[in-house]
């Protein structure tokens, strides 16, 4: 454990986490991220330009750069966990929508210190934010099917 447990973050979160500097983390990930999809540019040639932008130093560094890094590392297994819940191509989601559910779907299966809900509901808010009009009704369909499968135990919980 990294002595932080039993501790309690800025917002209330378990483990020192500050919610807000997730938050704006993961808004800025998405910007990033849709850089890397059109772009060219190396994640981490990415990560360096947005490391210097102003508003990064409200946000959780840290988690910024484990989300573009997953995601990049892991995107051929983040798409073909997302393809059958999609009713297109990966390639044919809109740029936004698919960066948003390439991080969630990151968060999901390899950051389980976050709970599901917590990843659905970012990604829908963040979609509000940036996507298009009725984006954020997809997203939340496509990672509900998704965290059923991939967060099974703890779904059925929540759902219990």
């Amino acid at each position: 454990m990294n002595g932080t447990r039993g501790t309690r973050g800025k917002h209330g979160a378990p483990g020192g986490v500050d919610l807000a500097a997730r938050g704006r983390a993961r808004r800025r990930a998405l910007q990033a991220l849709y850089a890397w999809q059109v772009s060219g540019t190396s994640i981490d040639g990415v990560i360096e330009q947005f490391r210097h932008e102003q508003d990064m130093e409200v946000a959780d560094l840290d988690y910024f750069e484990d989300l573009l890094k997953g995601v990049a590392r892991h995107v051929e297994e983040l798409d073909a966990g997302l393809t059958p819940f999609l009713d297109r191509t990966v390639a044919q989601v809109d740029p936004i929508e698919r960066g948003v559910l390439r991080l969630a779907a990151y968060e999901l299966r390899f950051r389980a210190d976050v709970p599901y809900r917590v990843v659905l509901n970012e990604a829908i808010e963040v979609t509000k934010r940036f996507g298009a009009d009725h984006g954020h009704s997809y997203v939340n369909g496509v990672l509900d099917r998704l965290a059923a499968q991939w967060r099974a135990p703890e779904y059925g919980i929540a759902r219990g």
